[in-house]
């Protein structure tokens, strides 16, 4: 296992790498040095972030399959991290519009390949090299290098974030609540913002402002993909994947078991995850065609699932479900038939079920609309901590551990064994 210190260091590490072939491989395009971080400092946040998915999540796999779900993680990061970026700063960074086979300009196959090489390198060899090094350090200083670094990037992204936005005025009221840059802070935002605009323009010449967006009828309530109907997509998704996987689990084994992620109520988190981020994510292509939907399905449900998975058993110690006596299954995490499953729901969703589901919540009057769909926000958040504190508190009387305190006696009480193994029927315990 890797530590959470140790994942921080391979973000910076893998970051400031990324940040560093940016740069080159713009340099060589343009005939000069030219700065290529997102950010003030020099790190490339996307190659950190898909770095670290990809080393927890696929440091079971080898061969072909790693390259290739090395590079289909890496997409998806790439393709969110595009659309997040012209959602929040209302740029486009980067545009692969020019290159074959390329998905809305944010992603291309000649590029995906490369992810896929580069994530393969990261889990043979990059990480054990990396990891072999931070042994030579003494863990004082890596602890004092590590807090330093994420303190510096914690800042520097919300400076880049205020003066990308241009919101000088208040990244200078930001800067001047804090003592240590009281003094200084009007001539380090002047300073920051020319920096900040002058690597933009020139590290990205072909940054556009995005096309107009779709008409929003703010007189109805949720219209369009707003925040409220995505937050009740998601419990329509985690009801509707909990009916279905429950009938479906009756046809192939003949009886009723429960098939809900949490404690109260037939709800299946990673269903309704599933749907909310499909509708986020998927929206503008909607009226794309069936076999559109259902390649971009099948990929982006058998990730989503395998990184649940993974998920879980390094959180809960648990697997939830092992596809290990099925064909072409990966890890006992997916399996080729249930992937295309995903394929289905996602043609099925798009083309049938949304816009009944998206035509039925904006006939809810807007008040109403926002007092069931805060009150349905908080009743998951509470449902969510009691399931997370009964399968932690299950782990633990698999381990002998006593009720100590009024919590656990109280979960001792009303989610027993019998109880949890009702509810969470297929959980298996992984020897860590």
């Amino acid at each position: 296992m890797i530590s959470f210190s140790e994942l921080l260091w391979l973000f910076f590490i893998y970051s400031f790498g990324g940040w560093i072939l940016e740069t080159v491989l713009a340099a060589i395009r343009q005939k000069k040095f030219i700065n290529r971080g997102l950010i003030t400092g020099p790190f490339c946040i996307i190659y950190g972030l898909a770095a670290v998915l990809i080393s927890v999540g696929l440091k079971e796999l080898t061969g072909i399959w790693l390259f290739l779900f090395a590079m289909v993680i890496a997409t998806v990061v790439e393709w969110v991290g595009g659309h997040l970026i012209e959602k929040f700063f209302g740029k486009r960074w980067w545009d692969y519009s020019n290159i074959k086979h390329n998905l809305d300009g944010y992603i291309c196959l000649p590029v995906s390949l490369v992810w896929g090489a580069l994530g393969y390198v990261t889990v043979r060899w990059g990480n054990g090299f990396i990891l072999d090094v931070l042994l030579l350090i003494p863990e004082l200083i890596q602890n004092i290098i590590i807090f330093t670094l994420s303190g510096l990037m914690v800042l520097d992204t919300l400076a880049s974030y205020l003066l990308l936005t241009g919101r000088s005025k208040q990244l200078e009221k930001w800067e001047k609540a804090n003592n240590n840059f009281a003094r200084v802070s009007h001539k380090l935002g002047k300073w920051i913002t020319y920096r900040i605009e002058k690597r933009i323009f020139k590290a990205y010449p072909k940054t556009e402002e995005p096309q107009s967006e779709i008409y929003v009828d703010k007189t109805r309530f949720a219209y369009g993909c707003s925040f409220y109907k995505i937050v009740l997509l998601f419990f329509i998704g985690a009801f509707l994947g909990d009916v279905a996987e429950t009938i479906f689990c009756r046809i192939t084994t003949g009886g009723w078991m429960s098939r809900s992620s949490v404690v109260w109520g037939p709800f299946s988190i990673v269903w309704g995850l599933a749907i909310a981020m499909a509708t986020l994510m998927l929206y503008k292509y909607k009226d794309r065609t069936d076999s559109f939907l259902f390649g971009v399905g099948t990929l982006l449900g058998g990730a989503y699932e395998y990184l649940c998975s993974v998920f879980t058993e390094i959180v809960f110690g648990k697997v939830f479900w092992d596809y290990s006596k099925l064909p072409f299954n990966l890890g006992g995490r997916i399996n080729l038939l249930y992937c295309f499953f995903w394929g289905i729901a996602a043609v099925l969703w798009f083309k049938k079920l949304y816009p009944v589901a998206s035509k039925w919540i904006e006939k809810i009057p807007k008040l109403a609309g926002k007092m069931i769909t805060w009150l349905l926000i908080v009743f998951m958040c509470c449902n969510v901590a009691v399931s997370c504190m009964s399968l932690i508190r299950y782990e633990e009387r698999e381990k002998d551990v006593k009720a100590e305190n009024t919590i656990q006696i109280w979960l001792d009480e009303h989610y027993n064994d019998q109880m949890m193994e009702k509810i969470y029927p297929n959980a298996i315990t992984v020897d860590k």
